[in-house]
């Protein structure tokens, strides 16, 4: 299972929202560059990078951050915020992202994802963010009435593959991740697609609980402020995940 430190960037800075809120905000670094740096130098082989000036306002704010880390550091970027046309998805993975997200045009939009799809495949993932039980959209400012299994199910049928799903009720609290809401997701995530986790993790014993579920289309943890305050290292992360003793 791959590790995917996250370094989301609001205002030119690394920072962290507690339950997706742009009002609750914790500053980690003043350069993004230098959180990934210091990432991917503590072993990480994949980053989470999230414009969150772009998620609120409907387009990338910050790609030259983007740029800046994915040519400096060498590993791949997995990037999302803002991206809701084909020239801000096309602008983002010619900045250096390796993958890119998704998430308010998938469900807005049907016709955009499905031309991205048909472009860039598998370089395309679709961001699936729940809060109350619904999806979210918009930066997480707008809710519907759809659940994320509900989505995926009628995503994979427009042949969307790949899945980020983001509990935002829980993202940033350190509370634990949601084991059953992850088995319901595995269970509608078809091979040979697959899913990364986001929102929650808060200690080594919730990335051994999702180690051990063993869920066979979890592929990858996205962990930011757990990091951040030194609740595990990046080392000890990888470890656990791939099954050694941390």
């Amino acid at each position: 299972m791959i590790l995917l430190p996250a370094v989301d960037i609001r205002d030119g800075r690394a920072v962290r929202l507690r339950q997706g809120r742009f009002e609750d905000e914790t500053v980690y670094a003043d350069a993004p560059l230098e959180a990934a740096r210091a990432f991917v130098d503590a072993g990480a082989r994949w980053l989470h990078v999230v414009d969150l000036d772009g998620a609120r306002d409907g387009a990338p704010a910050n790609l030259k951050h983007l740029e800046r880390i994915a040519a400096e550091l060498g590993v791949p970027v997995q990037f999302g915020g803002g991206l809701r046309s084909s020239e801000s998805i096309r602008a983002a993975l010619e900045a250096g992202a390796r993958r890119v997200l998704v998430g308010t045009a998938a469900i807005a939009d049907p016709d955009l994802l499905a031309a991205a799809l048909d472009e860039w495949g598998e370089r395309v993932a679709v961001a699936v963010d729940v809060r109350g039980g619904r999806v979210s959209v918009a930066g997480w400012t707008e809710e519907t009435e759809v659940t994320a299994e509900q989505l995926i199910e009628r995503l994979q049928e427009r042949g969307a593959e790949r899945f980020v799903h983001t509990n935002a009720d829980r993202d940033g609290m350190l509370e634990g991740v949601d084991l059953d809401e992850l088995r319901r997701i595995a269970a509608v995530v078809r091979e040979p697609g697959r899913f990364t986790i986001s929102g929650g993790v808060g200690s080594l014993e919730d990335l051994r609980a999702l180690r051990d579920a063993r869920l066979p289309t979890l592929e990858g943890v996205i962990s930011g402020k757990a990091l951040y305050e030194h609740r595990f290292t990046v080392e000890e992360a990888l470890r656990t995940l791939e099954g050694e003793a941390a």
